[in-house]
């Protein structure tokens, strides 16, 4: 069975802190094959693999998204 919610945590300075996203199965797959999730907003789409990888898929135009630090499953 497949997760069906993550957290990303994003950080682009140690100093800032965290940003956490949740993020749930939105069907289908991204570029490399693997499910793509999104937040509630539709804003935050991310590709992410069984084995943990993410790679943030762009929602719109000029974004430049965070580097995200870890995945978590959500039980």
């Amino acid at each position: 069975m497949s997760t069906q919610r993550y957290e990303l945590v994003f950080s682009e300075d140690p100093e800032a802190g965290e940003d956490v996203v949740v993020v749930a199965a939105a069907g289908g797959t991204g570029p490399g094959g693997h499910p793509v999730y999104e937040d509630a907003s539709g804003i935050v789409r991310a590709e992410i693999s069984d084995q943990g990888e993410v790679r943030i898929l762009p929602s719109g135009g000029g974004q430049a998204p965070a580097r995200v630090v870890r995945v978590r499953p959500v039980p």
